[in-house]
């Protein structure tokens, strides 16, 4: 047995050594690998880290301390608080994964085309938390496809007519749908201020949804998209509220546009129309789509200023005029073609649809828009006898009627029958010889204006109407 100093010199070099092996373990940690939650973690990364950014861990005893995984005063942090400040800086990594998870799963959300509402799960209401003057807008999350859907669906026509549905564009055409009562089921903004341009009051039953200007400049038929897109139900000219100031300036004429496919000139034709104070406006079933987006640009809100009946049949048309009504059409054909016309007039021998340029001898079906059709000329119907008369002359004497045709196949055979039963003519706008006819768009404006000035003058004449409320438009 040891002697009692020995065994006092021995314990003094064991206490020596265990401190020594203690200082170097610490020393060495940084170095070590730990293995957590079957991940192989460097801890060395999480030191740099801490150092540049420390953070305040929560105790379970509810207090709250900032620490660092080396202090620089050269305290040495005691395992026990880093074994707890491990656990809850896990505990935290795994909260934020799951609300990252929750995340996706809400972006994911789809809309339904058919209903248009956006899907009524629990995760989707929590994003209602940001509201402007009493509404309430949600913020489309990455991954949300509704802009995407609706505006691939909203500019299909078969879409728009067995849905009910159309798509409006830009902050102008939505105000002016707005006020004229049709009703908003879905609004795409690209920043509240976009928003705040329109009238809040008409946008409570609407839905909200805040996008990326990026996804409406992507999805938008503009080159310079304004950041708001907007889905209507289909409206009901019947029952939208015009401008009183401009229906109080019309006059007593229908604009009937015959089997008219292009787009940019339908747009501008009603464009005319309103300008000269039509009092409607019919389209056959021949007629591009009214809420075709080319013609919503082309139109400039015209579609909310005056009733615009389309894909009508003739029995229909007539039906939509007044009782004693007379139909002109306007004869696109020109000077050679309408010296054949008269020769052909002044003749005894019978005259067929085919030997005149303004005039189609295709019958004008209900299935106009998706066939072509082809006849003989032995299979054509004689043309119906119509006066032709200069544009600038006294045709418009009453309630009138002004039929416009395409430019590609002209006139219908119906719209001449409509014509002769009514006792109309044809309006003839004469050009120098060698140019061709007209365009359809230009052609109506001018006859509608020419009419306009003619159903004043009656008016003015015959004492029906004030002089000093009847103002050019």
């Amino acid at each position: 047995m040891l002697p009692r100093p020995l065994l006092a010199v021995v314990a003094k070099m064991a206490a020596f050594m265990r401190g020594m092996f203690w200082h170097l373990l610490i020393a060495e940690r940084s170095n070590i690998l730990k293995k957590s939650n079957d991940c192989i973690v460097d801890s060395k990364r999480y030191v740099r880290a801490l150092k540049r950014r420390p953070v305040k861990v929560l105790y379970p005893d509810g207090e709250t301390t900032s620490t660092t995984s080396k202090q620089r005063s050269g305290q040495i942090v005691n395992k026990q608080s880093q074994t707890v400040a491990s656990k809850v800086s896990q505990s935290t990594v795994n909260a934020n994964l799951k609300n990252e998870t929750t995340n996706k799963r809400v972006g994911s959300m789809s809309w339904s085309a058919g209903n248009g509402n956006a899907s009524s799960s629990p995760e989707h209401t929590t994003n209602l938390k940001d509201q402007l003057g009493g509404l309430k807008f949600e913020r489309a999350l990455p991954g949300d496809k509704r802009l995407a859907k609706v505006v691939s669906v909203a500019c299909s026509r078969t879409f728009r007519e067995h849905q009910g549905k159309i798509l409006l564009e830009g902050r102008r055409l939505i105000c002016d749908a707005l006020a004229a009562g049709a009703n908003p089921q879905m609004v795409f903004f690209s920043s509240v201020d976009r928003l705040c341009e329109l009238p809040l009051d008409k946008l409570k039953r609407a839905t909200l949804v805040k996008v990326k200007f990026e996804d409406i400049k992507i999805w938008s038929d503009l080159v310079a998209p304004q950041g708001v897109i907007a889905i209507f139900s289909r409206p009901d000219p019947s029952r939208l509220t015009f401008p009183q100031d401009q229906r109080g300036q019309s006059v007593p004429l229908s604009l009937i546009c015959d089997n008219v496919r292009d787009p940019g000139n339908l747009g501008t034709i009603l464009r005319c129309a309103v300008a000269a104070g039509c009092h409607n406006v019919l389209l056959t079933k021949g007629c591009v789509d009214a809420w075709e987006p080319k013609v919503l640009r082309a139109a400039m809100g015209a579609h909310f200023r005056l009733p615009i009946f389309p894909s009508l049949d003739w029995d229909d048309i007539q039906n939509q005029l007044p009782k004693f009504v007379t139909v002109h059409v306007a004869d696109n054909c020109s000077g050679s073609e309408r010296e054949v016309a008269e020769e052909a007039n002044q003749s005894n021998k019978s005259s067929k649809a085919g030997d005149y340029g303004w005039v189609s001898s295709r019958p004008n079906c209900k299935d106009m828009r998706y066939k072509e059709y082809e006849s003989d000329s032995d299979s054509e119907l004689p043309l119906p006898r119509v006066e032709t008369k200069l544009y600038h002359e006294g045709w418009a004497q009453g309630n009138t009627g002004l039929v416009i045709g395409g430019e590609t196949h002209g006139l219908s055979l119906e719209a001449v029958q409509l014509a002769e039963r009514t006792a109309g003519q044809r309006l003839f706008i004469p050009v120098v010889p060698g140019v061709d006819s007209l365009n359809s768009a230009m052609a109506a404006s001018i006859l509608l204006f020419e009419g306009r000035r003619q159903l004043l003058n009656l008016m003015e004449t015959s004492g029906r109407k004030d002089k000093s409320k009847v103002q050019f438009p």
